[in-house]
């Protein structure tokens, strides 16, 4: 079995639900007292934000380069970035890591491809919706991706770091959600990615008729995958 280096912290509260499903599933799969052999490094979110309220990305890249040294001394043999706005490093960080990473949106891609869909919607961190480190890597699998109009990627945004990331869950913050994505149902979204691993915590599949993907879980199982793979 493979050790897994885990980046979390970006925030704590799903960075707990990837161990739990990381542990859970090798169990699953290999039973017995069996569990994953993994390193997690958690960074304190107040540092990363405050370099994002100075739109300072190349700051938060030092941290994250400065986390991946670290798992890699220590022995890991694959990076998972806990969140998927932290994706938008992984091509430099590849080059500077040389250590495999396992990619959020790689993962999420062939899921969708499993579902026969073609055209999503995406939610997300405002950086995840509006850039395209996200969208071109769902585009190269053939995946169309809609995102929610100006206002709503705001609220997206603020009720993620103002509420999600102090696992603050409102009713009426899920009510609105639901609200995006029955719009971007409209505009053709065939599924919706929560593209930002705290949504899940908020969002169920069981809240609506599309297909959901749970980047989390997704991604979390990729990592098993490739941690136990002969």
């Amino acid at each position: 079995m493979k050790t897994i280096g885990l980046i979390g912290g970006t925030g704590w509260v799903s960075t707990l639900e990837y161990y739990r499903i990381i542990n859970e599933e090798t169990n699953k799969r290999l039973g017995g007292l069996n569990a994953a052999r993994c390193i997690l490094y958690s960074f304190n979110y107040a540092d990363i934000n405050e370099c994002n309220i100075r739109d300072d990305h190349e700051g938060v890249y030092k941290f994250v380069l400065d986390a991946a040294l670290k798992l890699k001394n220590a022995g890991t043999d694959c990076l998972v970035l806990c969140a998927n706005t932290m994706h938008q490093y992984v091509e430099r960080l590849d080059e500077e890591i040389k250590l495999p990473i396992i990619h959020i949106a790689d993962a999420t891609a062939s899921e969708i491809k499993k579902h026969g869909l073609s055209s999503i919607g995406l939610l997300g961190t405002k950086f995840t919706m509006e850039m395209d480190f996200y969208t071109k890597r769902l585009s190269a699998a053939g995946i169309n991706s809609l995102v929610p109009e100006k206002p709503e990627r705001i609220f997206i945004h603020n009720t993620i770091m103002e509420e999600l990331l102090k696992e603050i869950f409102k009713p009426e913050s899920k009510k609105r959600f639901l609200e995006i994505i029955n719009d971007l149902e409209q505009k053709g979204a065939e599924g919706i990615v929560l593209g930002c691993t705290e949504i899940p915590l908020l969002i169920k599949q069981a809240d609506t008729h599309l297909p959901i993907f749970n980047t989390l879980e997704i991604h979390a199982k990729a990592a098993v995958d490739f941690a136990i793979k002969q």
